[in-house]
This record gives C-alpha cells, structure tokens and sequence, in this order.
C-alpha cells in the first residue's frame, strides 16, 4: 500500500512583476496565478524544492 504524504497549502502572497522567468514559470507550475490563490499539494521532494524557489513570494502551511 502507498505511503501517505503530507499535504501542504501554498499561497501567493506577492507579485511575480520584476522576478526572474523561472520563478515565474514556477508559480504556473504549482498552479498558481494570481495574489491571493492558494492550492494543495503533496508535500514531496519536487514540490517542495519549487516552494523553496520562489519562497519569497508564497507561504505554505500544512494541512
């Protein structure tokens, strides 16, 4: 049976106007598009090294 992973909310809290186009492509790769937009991932190792990218710009809580 698969292990259980946690679960993380991540929130866009800033712009991506004057970041970099990674960081940008980023935040469109976890899904998010606007201020204000939250989505739930899996806490795994691919999601949470993009988090640490544009860590500046999100906050993530555990859900």
């Amino acid at each position: 049976m698969a292990k259980k992973t946690a679960q993380i909310k991540i929130t866009q809290i800033k712009s991506t106007v004057g970041g970099l186009k990674n960081q940008k492509a980023t935040l469109q790769t976890l899904g998010l598009r606007k201020i204000g937009q939250s989505v739930v991932r899996e806490a795994r190792p691919e999601v949470l090294g993009m988090v640490n990218t544009v860590s500046h710009l999100v906050t993530v809580e555990e859900v």
